[in-house]
């Protein structure tokens, strides 16, 4: 098992070394909670990874929203390429819970659209915890939520070794009792076929498929090979496939639950009847006892997670497993972006627990439904051993709580804050006297009046910026501004797309991506584009309607938004008000305040200023080049844009696609998936041709 190394062309440098030595430092003397207080664009990541890198701990890096997680996974994965850097989000990209409204005697039934890529790195992040420490996982707050008891998990697992007496029936029960799927036909993740004495296995969360050859009952040898081109990879003494699903309960388990429902079922009963709530307790009955029987039948029923807290044989009131429950004593934490992900852990309690009392008070769910939930805020505490708060803008729990802050503030590239300048929103708008604090700050330009709105000022300044190849972002108050904005700005020939939070997960990731490539010029958000969100490529943030005081424009929001526009050598915010708020006064004083470091930094060290130059590589990917391949309209991908491995793993799915395609009569579509798989195994052979014995192809730079 190799240690966590970082890989990169680069040193630390600027106030990086004496940050990443302060929080080692603190680590190593017990400190339980730190801070690490850097301005947008000086590195934080890439000091995380070297505290990561001396510490040799496995490691949970938390954000807040899917969008930052996916870009932070994609840059722990270029840190720790020979590591195990795992994502762990939500897996819905869809989720209406179950819910009531009295009012108006509203049920509103549980539906969701479940994303099996993301279903897949989440299995592969808890299996790589359980067998390795050289382990980085990149969550959202969603790893606060149950998932499956541990110990159970790790423990139903099947074991195979060379020389080991097991018979093929006993080896096949196994597979199928960790929710294995036979096909004979198809092999892909979570599937085994079964030929004569050969078993072929493609566990869940892998990417390579094992062949286990037996000799009568004895195994006479694990092999592990490429499942497209059957090429055999190496060879295994011993062989440990774990489960194809997070949520795994033996039989003897289920059983005990099915009795611990009923007997909880009948206390309730009798308590709703001596209350004379007849109609609840008639509503209870009847839906409890069809999920019982729907489980006795078929092992599963819709909302089978609400009687979790029995399956799991959990007492009344306990907390469920977690992802933090598969981590080791000595686990590191990292919070990104604490000011906004910790209030987010903190609320996603009373949020859940709200919902579900109502559906027990009118009857819809047992008691113990209420302890399918997320971890209350103590409890989640409770399970942090050590932690790193990363942010510009620490909140009150990071002030109080962290035992040392490290600053760092100054950027690597040598860039400054930027410039942020004040305009009217307005035409009719009456001239502003800056403030004393604003006036002394050399970030500020005067203010002067301007033709027109902030629509039109701001449709010049993007402009002057797409004349240039640079990109741009605009912040909205509301979805609606930000859809109406980005599609008058199209109509006006400025390429802009929307985001917001009801866009899917992995299409945030593409919009942002495509933002650097230049599809767009500018993306029209919300508050989504304020945290930790890269783009070196951007040189103008817009905010509309600074001076509308709120959560959106706070004065850590503000500095937040500012930081946006730190990435490039000629980074200038723009706010559009008709006030100076509070807020803005202390935003742009303490951008003042950085800018006047840093400077003195570049002075003292010579340095010029230059832009950051990044690769744009994310998540996304594999999977854009995966459905423009399923797609006809758009099947002119080019397979040089990712390295081999990737190549087989795409391979493997336009298989699959091709399969579910055909089964689903749809032929057209199957023939497409056919020619672009055999195009993709032709191009694989001839890199293992060009391929000398020993090396590792890859067709990206």
């Amino acid at each position: 098992m190799p240690d966590l190394q970082v890989v990169s062309p680069f040193q630390p440098t600027g106030d990086q070394p004496q940050a990443i030595e302060a929080l080692v430092s603190g680590l190593e003397s017990g400190l339980r909670a730190q801070t690490l207080l850097g301005a947008t664009g000086t590195g934080k990541t890439f000091t995380v990874a070297q505290v990561i890198a001396q510490v040799q701990r496995p490691t949970l890096v938390l954000a807040h929203n899917k969008t930052l997680a996916a870009q932070l996974y994609a840059e722990f994965k270029e840190f720790f390429p020979n590591n195990a850097v795992e994502y762990f989000v939500s897996y819905y990209d869809y989720y209406q819970p179950e819910a009531y409204v009295p009012q108006h005697d509203l049920l509103i039934e549980k539906s969701t659209k479940v994303n099996e890529q993301i279903d897949r790195l989440r299995l592969s992040a808890t299996a790589s915890l359980l067998y390795r420490r050289d382990v980085v996982i990149v969550a959202s707050v969603s790893c606060i939520y149950g998932i499956g008891d541990p110990t159970a998990w790790g423990k139903s697992v099947v074991e195979l070794r060379v020389g080991e007496v097991m018979r093929r029936k006993a080896i096949l029960s196994g597979l199928v009792r960790i929710q294995y799927a036979r096909s004979d036909l198809d092999l892909r993740r979570g599937f085994f076929r079964a030929r004569g004495d050969t078993i072929e296995v493609v566990p869940a969360y892998a990417e390579n498929a094992f062949r286990i050859e037996l000799y009568g009952d004895e195994i006479e040898r694990i092999r592990e090979f490429n499942p497209i081109t059957g090429e055999v990879i190496t060879e295994h003494p011993s062989l440990i496939i774990y489960p194809a699903r997070q949520f795994i309960a033996d039989e003897s388990r289920v059983n005990a639950a099915l009795l611990a429902i009923e007997e909880e079922l009948e206390q309730h009963l009798s308590h709703l009847r001596a209350q004379n709530l007849l109609v609840e307790a008639q509503r209870l009955e009847q839906r409890t006892r069809y999920d019982l029987e729907m489980i006795r039948e078929v092992g599963f029923t819709t909302g089978i997670e609400n009687y979790s807290r029995h399956m799991d044989g959990r007492p009344p009131g306990s907390p469920p497993w977690t992802l933090l429950d598969y981590f080791p004593n000595d686990y590191l934490l990292i919070i990104d972006e604490s000011h906004m992900t910790l209030p987010q852990v903190r609320g996603m309690y009373n949020g859940d627990r709200s919902r579900k009392q109502t559906l027990v008070d009118y009857g819809f769910r047992l008691p113990s439904a209420l302890d399918n939930r997320p971890l209350q805020f103590e409890e989640f505490w409770q399970r942090v051993s050590q932690v790193i708060f990363t942010s510009a803008t620490p909140g009150p729990y990071e002030n109080d709580h962290a035992d040392a802050t490290v600053q760092q503030i100054i950027r690597p590239t040598g860039i400054l804050d930027p410039i942020v300048e004040i305009r009217p929103a307005y035409l009719d708008f009456a001239h502003l006297e800056r403030s004393a604090a604003a006036s002394q700050a050399e970030t500020i330009l005067p203010l002067a009046p301007r033709a027109g709105n902030q629509i039109d000022d701001l449709m010049q300044e993007i402009a002057r910026r797409v004349r240039d190849g640079q990109r741009a972002i605009v912040t909205t108050l509301t979805q609606k501004q930000a859809e109406d904005l980005a599609g008058y700005l199209n109509e006006m020939g400025i390429k802009a797309h929307y985001l917001h939070a009801e866009i899917d997960t992995l299409e945030r990731v593409e919009i942002l991506r495509d933002l650097r490539l230049g599809t767009y010029d500018v993306v029209v958000g919300i508050n989504l584009l304020r945290e930790g969100i890269d783009l070196p490529e951007v040189s103008l943030m817009a905010i509309l309607d600074a001076d509308k005081e709120g959560f959106l424009r706070s004065e850590a929001a503000l500095i937040q938004i500012i930081g946006r526009a730190a990435r490039h050598v000629e980074g200038r915010v723009i706010m559009y008000a008709d006030q100076i708020t509070p807020a803005i006064r202390n935003a742009i004083s303490e951008t003042a305040r950085r800018r006047e470091i840093q400077a003195r930094y570049n002075e003292e060290k010579g340095i010029e200023p230059a832009s950051i130059q990044k690769e744009i590589r994310d998540l996304t990917d594999r999977v854009r080049l995966m459905n423009e391949a399923e797609d006809p309209e758009r099947s002119s991908f080019n397979p040089s844009e990712l390295a081999q491995h990737e190549l087989e793993t795409l391979a493997v799915e336009l298989e699959r696609e091709m399969y579910e395609a055909a089964d689903q009569q749809d032929f057209e579509k199957a023939i497409v998936l056919r020619d672009q798989m055999f195009g993709l195994r032709a191009h694989l052979a001839e890199l293992e041709r060009e391929t000398q014995p020993g090396e590792t192809a890859r067709v990206t730079d």
